[in-house]
This record gives structure tokens, sequence and C-alpha cells, in this order.
């Protein structure tokens, strides 16, 4: 009897501390890493979101032996900085242009070695086009490129994430097109520019048709008269504000509510034959 009552006392204090435990044991969930993975939104940009008149203007191509040496001088007359986005081969042949234009202030991009499409090359082969082009503006100016403007806007989103990766570069698109590579005529051109700039805007011509160095004076004049301000790409993204939300009804969620990150990033203009 005595040995019964002796167990059952073990049994009432074992399911009496069972009762008493905590039941609210935190689950252990695994955290997420919180090393940040670069975004398009910090790798790419055709225009940037700027609080002031601020726009870059870009030339692609070149260097022309002729044709730039006229564009730097009528830059030089009016204290205006633009960012040239050169082709390799040229370069090994007019260094003494790509030096001028740096030593005046202007930002050097690389646009591959002889322009190919991106998109459709292997990887060795894209690597390959930098790196040349890399290596002749470094020879040229001192300093190698920091930005990387495709030809024909033309690239995959592997090829943006590991060339930003390998090579630093921020990728540069543009959200104004005169479609100056058709050879409209100044006027065409010029008038092309002035109705699409906007405050942010990266304009895109070339250097390497007189029709845009000739609609160039007119244009860089109307576009100041305009209020506009000149700096170089990497200039205008360093001037990248948040843009501002909209303001919207309490009970009412209105999409066109939500704010758009800036710098902005455009789909990519590969069906065009620009850039």
């Amino acid at each position: 009897m005595l040995f019964l009552r002796l167990y059952f006392l073990c049994v009432a204090l074992v399911a009496t501390r069972t009762l008493e435990a905590d039941p609210e044991i935190p689950s252990q969930t695994p955290q997420k890493s919180g090393g940040k993975i670069p975004t398009e939104q910090n790798i790419t940009f055709s225009l940037v979101h700027t609080d002031g008149p601020y726009i870059a203007m870009t030339f692609d191509d070149g260097p022309s032996a002729t044709l730039t040496p006229k564009l730097l001088d009528l830059l030089a007359a009016r204290h205006i900085k633009v960012t040239f986005f050169v082709i390799g081969e040229n370069v090994s042949e007019h260094p003494e242009i790509v030096a001028r234009a740096a030593r005046e202030g202007h930002e050097i991009g690389n646009h591959s070695w002889s322009h190919p499409n991106f998109a459709k090359m292997s990887q060795e082969s894209v690597r390959s086009q930098l790196q040349r082009t890399d290596d002749a503006v470094k020879n040229a100016t001192g300093k190698r490129p920091t930005l990387m403007r495709p030809p024909y806007g033309s690239l995959t989103e592997r090829e943006k994430h590991w060339i930003h990766d390998e090579f630093g570069y921020q990728i540069i698109l543009w959200d104004v097109d005169p479609y100056d590579w058709k050879r409209p005529g100044p006027a065409v051109v010029r008038n092309r520019i002035l109705k699409e700039t906007r405050p942010g805007s990266i304009v895109l011509s070339h250097d390497i048709h007189p029709g845009t160095i000739e609609a160039m004076p007119s244009t860089l004049d109307a576009l100041e008269t305009k209020g506009f301000k000149f700096v170089t790409v990497t200039e205008l993204i360093g001037m990248a504000t948040p843009e501002t939300p909209r303001p919207s009804a309490k009970l009412k969620a209105s999409p066109s509510a939500s704010a758009t990150p800036s710098p902005s990033v455009a789909p990519s203009p590969a069906s065009s034959p620009s850039g």
C-alpha cells in the first residue's frame, strides 16, 4: 500500500511540472543575410530624378578626327561639360582627342571596342570588347572609365550584373533620342532634343555625324535659355533625389500614389539602332 501511495505521488508531481511549463517557446527562424545585392536600380540609368534643372548631354561612337574637335571647341566656348561614350578602335587611332576631352573636364565612358551587339555575344567576347576599350581610355587619359553604354542599348540581365561586378561600371542608357544617326538634318535634331528634354534627362547623340555637330550650337543655347544646366552623367547620378509620392486618399489606395525610386530606369532601348 505504501508503495502505491509513493508511486501516485511521483506521477502527480511530474504532471504538475509539465502543466507549469511555459508553452510559448519561440521558434528559431533562420535570419536572412544582411548583405546587399546590387539591383537594376543602382546599376542601370536612363534618367535621374533631380530637384534642379540638370541634364547630361552624351555623345557616342567617337572620337571623330574632324567632328569631335569641333564639338570640343563649341563646348569650351560655352563652358559646358558632357560625357563621351567612345569606341575603343577610334580611341586607339585618336588618343590625343580623347586626352583633350578629359583634360577639358569631360567624362569618358566605355562604348565597346567595335560596336557589336553584346546581347548576342559570349561572355568572353563581351569581356574582351570592354577590357580593350578600358585599356585604350586609360592609356589616353590616365584614368579608366567608370561608365559603360552598351551598343544599341542591348544587354541581357545577366550581362548587366556580371559587367557591374567585374568592371564596376554603371550602365548608362538614355531617355532622349533625336535619332540623329538617321541624319534627319540639324533642325530636326535640335527640335527633338528641345521637345523631349526634361530635368534629369540623359540625352543621346553622336559626334560622328556632321548634322549633329551643326545642330549643337543652337541646341545648347536653346537649352540654356530654357534654364537647363549641363553636367556629366556621374554628376547627374550624384544629384539623384527620391521622387515625392503623390498624396492619396486615406480610404482609397491608388497604385499611382507610390513613389518611383530614383535614379529612374527605363526599359532598355535595344530595338533602336541608336547608341
